[in-house]
């Protein structure tokens, strides 16, 4: 299974509609998991020409009191054998003892899951935590904050039992190198 990851688009903030190469980015993607800050449900519905889309409200939502049946708090879907969890903030790195990984998934999911894809920071990560598999596409519209270019997405893929995940830049498109971070930058 094919899952496209976004987060933070801000629409229409910064762009009337999300960039047309997430299109690219997404294509295949049988869902999409949006982590919150949509702004306004024409988003979702832009998304939703590409695949069926499962969002959870950030922070910049609730604030604007977006109103759309589809968006929850926080979302948890049982996905070809793994338990993943939808939220849009999370504390990393923990500040125990107040926000441990624990207590964020019981706070946001009712317990343990396998993957959390979490937004908010606008910054591209992914990251194994205490065996939890955490991933943040950073933003397409609004990359660290920057507002002058385009950002990223992600892709989580399942096969058998194994999961793969990875972030895209989508202008130019290409899959970046999260294990040398400073790739983003160096294209710059």
């Amino acid at each position: 299974m094919k899952i496209g990851l976004i987060s933070d688009t801000h629409i229409p903030d910064y762009h009337d509609e999300p960039p047309e190469q997430i299109k690219d980015a997404f294509a295949g993607v049988e869902l999409i998991l949006h982590a919150g800050d949509i702004y306004e449900s024409s988003c979702l519905d832009w998304l939703e020409t590409i695949a069926p889309v499962v969002p959870c409200e950030g922070n910049g939502d609730y604030l604007r009191s977006i109103e759309d049946g589809r968006i929850k708090r926080s979302q948890v879907l049982e996905l070809e054998g793994f338990k993943i969890g939808l939220t849009h903030a999370i504390p990393i790195p923990e500040i125990e003892p107040y926000a441990t990984l624990e207590k964020t998934m019981e706070r946001e999911f009712d317990g343990p899951v396998d993957i959390i894809v979490y937004g908010d920071t606008h910054v591209e990560e992914i990251v194994w935590l205490k065996g939890v598999l955490l991933i943040n596409p950073g933003s397409p519209t609004l990359p660290h904050n920057l507002t002058h270019l385009l950002g990223t997405v992600g892709i989580l893929e399942i096969t058998d039992g194994t999961v793969e995940a990875k972030i895209l830049r989508i202008d130019p498109f290409e899959e970046l190198d999260m294990e040398n971070k400073k790739q983003w930058w160096s294209v710059r």
